[in-house]
C-alpha cells in the first residue's frame, strides 16, 4: 500500500495530538540528539507509542516520514 506523505502532515490514518513546541531528543543508546519541531516530536512520540503496544503498521508510518522528511533526525533517533 502506497501513502502519499506529505511534509507538514502527520502520516497516521488517525488523528493524534500535535504539540505547539518542539522539543531536543536523546537517543537512549548513543547519548545523541536531535532538536525536532513541534510536527516532528508529536510524530517521533506516536512511534514510540505504537512500538510500545506492538502496532508495526504505524510504526513504519512514521518511519517512512522521518526518513523522507528529515532524515538527520531518522539516523539520530530511529535508525
Amino acid at each position: 500500500m502506497r501513502i502519499k506523505l506529505l511534509k507538514d502532515k502527520h502520516p497516521f490514518n488517525q488523528e493524534i495530538q500535535i504539540y505547539t513546541n518542539g522539543g531536543i531528543v536523546k537517543n537512549p543508546y548513543s547519548g545523541e540528539t536531535a532538536r525536532l519541531n513541534a510536527l516532528e516530536l508529536s510524530i517521533y512520540d506516536t512511534i514510540k507509542g505504537c512500538e510500545q503496544f506492538e502496532d508495526y503498521e504505524n510504526v513504519r508510518l512514521g518511519i517512512d516520514w522521518f526518513q523522507r522528511f528529515n532524515a538527520d533526525a531518522y539516523m539520530i533517533l530511529l535508525d
